[in-house]
């Protein structure tokens, strides 16, 4: 194997994200032989041997690693610093990318004993390979291993880099829960449809293709999500008539107020559990 074209990557925690990391690798060339995974469910080490055959499985971290170029953290921030700590020995001269929420990148190079740290901030539509990805890297880090982080976390989707670490908060809140607002809005949408005569099956067909549509036109668009939204509203009309209720709920006002809210959470994960 070519360590240069394909340096080795090992991967804390083997659930979702990570999965989806793994299969876009794979699906670019990336040889399994090429991947390690630190995984303590039994479950999903054989959900990963099955899927990826020739990755290498652990339990737990420990002096079997090999030594990676680097290392993505994919462990939910409440367990991070357990696994930093028990990892640390066996990998401390890696690259380190984290894909947890909120935990700092000043906490995890403490923890580390290392600065060439990046953080990133993905979203499930990852597992599709549609993500968007807002990063952030330390000083230390180099042009090159830059370049490795966007190698990688380009075999999910799209990624943005951020200047300053507390805009991970906002990325968190905008695209990292984001698809959330969007299934919200699609069940909605659903129950509506329902509601006025459609079958079920028909009214989440219609919903679904609809923000499929209208988010390649807005991504195609050079225009604004404001002017493209006065394009398809007459004043008088049915739509008008629709947005016309939402504002008067202050619909768009809550939901600015919702997304700060989920800021503010981002900002107390990393102080609830970057101790």
């Amino acid at each position: 194997m070519n360590t240069s074209t394909h340096p080795l990557i090992t991967f804390i925690g083997g659930g979702n994200m990570a999965s989806a990391i793994i299969g876009g690798l794979v699906g670019q060339g990336q040889p399994t032989s090429a991947l390690q995974v630190v995984e303590p469910w039994d479950e999903q080490r054989e959900r990963l041997a099955t899927q990826f055959p020739g990755i290498g499985l652990l339990s737990a971290a420990s002096a079997d690693l090999q030594a990676p170029a680097l290392v993505v953290w994919a462990v939910k921030p409440q367990t991070f610093k357990d696994a930093a700590l028990a990892g640390q020995p066996f990998l401390a001269d890696a690259l380190h990318l984290s894909v947890a929420a909120g935990i700092t990148s000043d906490s995890i190079a403490r923890w580390l004993q290392t600065e060439r740290v990046v953080r990133a901030m993905p979203n499930t539509p990852a597992l599709v390979g549609l993500g968007m990805t807002g990063l952030f890297a330390r000083p230390a880090v180099s042009p090159d291993e830059r370049a490795l982080v966007e190698r990688v976390v380009k075999t999910t989707g799209e990624l943005v880099w951020v200047e300053q670490e507390p805009q991970l908060d906002a990325v968190t809140a905008l695209s990292g829960s984001g698809p959330a607002y969007v299934f919200y809005f699609l069940e909605a949408m659903c129950d509506a449809g329902t509601r006025m005569g459609l079958s079920p099956e028909v009214a989440h067909q219609l919903a679904v293709g609809t923000f499929v549509g209208a988010a390649t036109l807005a991504q195609r668009s050079s225009e604004a999500p404001a002017t493209l939204r006065e394009r398809v509203t007459s004043k008088g009309g049915t739509t008008f008539a629709a947005l016309s209720v939402m504002e008067q709920r202050q619909m768009q006002a809550h939901f600015v107020e919702a997304m700060e809210a989920g800021q503010k959470r981002a900002k107390e994960l990393g102080r609830e559990f970057g101790g």
